[in-house]
């Protein structure tokens, strides 16, 4: 199978045409690059699974080009979680919900639930706009790799498994978006994101739970039962900058080619380590961590990510960098 990028409104009605097909291609999103199906259609779900290897006990998301259309693919729910659609969607926020009997067990891995959610980029809407019908979707790379911020980190996994990439640019967010469970007694988020528990308390005026971490028979939300995020080299996270630089040396000696992965204020302190710096605030971290590990996988042969928190948004990209290095720590 050859495998176009292309990008505009040539790729938005190509792309269209092959999801209402029953076919699969890459789309942007604000948050990653996504691989659509149409949700209504089980053997194009499969296909999905199939791109990535993925297993089909891992449940996909559906998104919908418009908040409106949350009817559609699920039974109702609670009319106070409505605040959380006004205030958060389009947006980098999934809501899992009771399904409508129209989404098959292919897209919620069997379960009664699905995650639903609405981009906010402007392309991808449009694209779910033209397909006409719910787009199910995961990250757009083989399973268990580093997620795809642009379309190149697509063709690197998917090239020869899908006919085409829509490309977007790069991803403004960067990581995968906050999943709540909004269908037991309170909120529950069982994938952070962008969408902080704080953000979401300070709409709802309540306690937002986490999820306990506990591997379950079936996960309600992709991320939270197999191996995510990894590079194709060992990574670890440095518990301080000193740390890190303390690994390094050590894998030099070994004769490693190491690299370190820090926020841009940190670099001054790494001496002569080679480093790669995310940026200075928490959404810059976000949007670039994923590149960054994508493109340290390719110049070195051992990643060493700094602790870039455990608040906000920085915990959200640190629940990645943690599953990426597999809870190494130094």
């Amino acid at each position: 199978m050859k495998t176009e990028i292309l990008s505009g409104e040539q790729a938005i009605k190509k792309g269209a045409e092959i999801v209402r097909a029953g076919g699969v291609v890459a789309f942007p999103t604000e948050t990653v690059y996504g691989l659509a199906a149409n949700a209504y259609n089980p053997d194009a779900v499969r296909a999905v699974f199939a791109a990535k290897g993925r297993p089909m006990d891992n449940p996909l998301i559906v998104h919908l080009a418009d908040k409106n259309l949350i009817s559609t693919v699920t039974s109702g729910f609670d009319k106070k979680y409505n605040a959380l659609v006004n205030a958060f969607m389009p947006g980098p926020l999934t809501l899992v919900v009771p399904r409508c009997k129209d989404i098959p067990d292919e897209v919620t891995a069997g379960l009664d639930t699905v995650g639903v959610r609405v981009p906010s980029d402007p392309m991808c809407r449009a694209f779910l706009a033209a397909c006409g019908v719910p787009v199910a979707a995961p990250s757009a790379n083989l399973s268990t790799r580093i997620s795809p911020t642009s379309a190149s980190h697509v063709y690197e996994d998917m090239n020869g498994r899908i006919p085409l990439i829509i490309d977007g640019g790069e991803s403004n967010v960067g990581i995968e978006s906050t999943v709540l469970d909004i269908t037991g007694d309170a909120p529950v988020i069982l994938r952070p994101g962008a969408v902080t528990a704080e953000m979401i308390a300070g709409v709802l005026g309540g306690e937002v739970k986490s999820h306990s971490g506990k591997v379950l028979a079936a996960a309600p939300a992709p991320g939270m039962k197999y191996k995510h995020y990894a590079p194709s080299c060992e990574c670890v996270v440095a518990e301080s900058i000193s740390s890190a630089v303390q690994c390094y040396n050590e894998e030099k000696k070994k004769g490693c080619d190491p690299i370190i992965l820090c926020r841009s204020r940190n670099a001054p302190l790494l001496g002569d380590c080679r480093f790669m710096a995310l940026g200075e605030d928490d959404a810059q971290v976000c949007r670039n961590i994923y590149s960054a590990l994508h493109k340290a996988e390719k110049i070195a042969d051992f990643i060493i990510c700094e602790d870039l928190g455990a608040s906000g948004v920085a915990a959200s990209v640190m629940n990645r960098v943690n599953k990426a290095a597999g809870g190494k720590r130094v």
